[in-house]
């Protein structure tokens, strides 16, 4: 990812840090799912230290501070706003890409990141998880797949010619990438968790709340025109089921050993 694209998505998740809790049902459920296979995956793990990569808000840095209090925990986040915010309730926190940490070496016993990679070139991400990593330490990581938004890229496909969604990556590349840095034992789960929303202005206020409205280039350039917008509710209503205006996500959880 270019650097001016990671400056747009950096404000966008600082912006998005005061309005992130109320709006992150997907993350708080991705987390939750994605420690339950941690748990599965090896029961009798007993981290030390444990590293937050992309550790947003905090949500995740809790739910591992109450899996295992006994471990030091550390977190790192490119949106100062969500770094801070972590420092404040669970872990030190500092504010890092995790494309370049800034650990030494074997450090850590767990390398944890939920809902981040999608964000991130995952060679250089697994190859500095792999560098922190202590021989035999555990690495856990959800993200997003191909599928996630499909209702949205569907209103969209009649209305114009931009992008409006990230080109999320299959799971081959991905374990594909963690296999080249070192990793090993690798367990995949794919799993579609669909949301559903009132109406399409409350659906995408929430994908805005947590800073996923930063979707790349090619996308539209100021606002949308009211025919264009009455066009793509009319399309996205043809969607509509009886719990709402569905948005599906495409989970991809992933462990490994180093």
């Amino acid at each position: 990812m270019s650097l001016p694209e990671k400056h747009r998505i950096r404000a966008a998740f600082s912006r998005a840090a005061v309005s992130y809790d109320a709006a992150a049902v997907l993350q708080r459920e991705v987390c939750r799912q994605l420690l339950d296979m941690l748990r599965a995956s090896n029961a009798r793990h007993m981290p030390a230290d444990i590293l937050d990569a992309g550790c947003g808000t905090g949500y995740g840095a809790r739910l591992l501070a109450s899996e295992w209090p006994s471990a030091r925990l550390a977190a790192a986040d490119f949106a100062a706003a969500m770094a801070q915010k972590t420092a404040s309730t669970t872990a030190a926190a500092c504010v890092a890409d995790i494309e370049s940490l800034p650990f030494r070496n074997q450090a850590f016993d767990l390398w944890w990141s939920s809902l981040t990679v999608q964000w991130c070139d995952p060679r250089y991400v697994f190859a500095e998880a792999v560098r922190v990593l202590r021989p035999q330490g555990r690495l856990a990581l959800s993200t997003l797949g191909p599928g996630t938004y499909a209702e949205l890229r569907q209103a969209f496909a009649g209305i114009d010619h931009h992008r409006h969604t990230l080109d999320f990556s299959e799971p081959a590349p991905l374990a594909a990438a963690a296999e080249t840095a070192g990793l090993a034992q690798l367990q995949i789960v794919r799993r579609t968790i669909t949301l559903h929303y009132p109406d399409l202005k409350t659906l995408l206020g929430a994908v805005k709340a947590i800073g996923a409205n930063a979707l790349g280039d090619g996308r539209r350039s100021g606002m949308m025109g009211k025919a264009a917008w009455q066009a793509l509710s009319a399309a996205y209503e043809a969607q509509r089921t009886a719990d709402g205006l569905p948005a599906s996500y495409d989970v991809i959880l992933l462990t490994a050993r180093a």
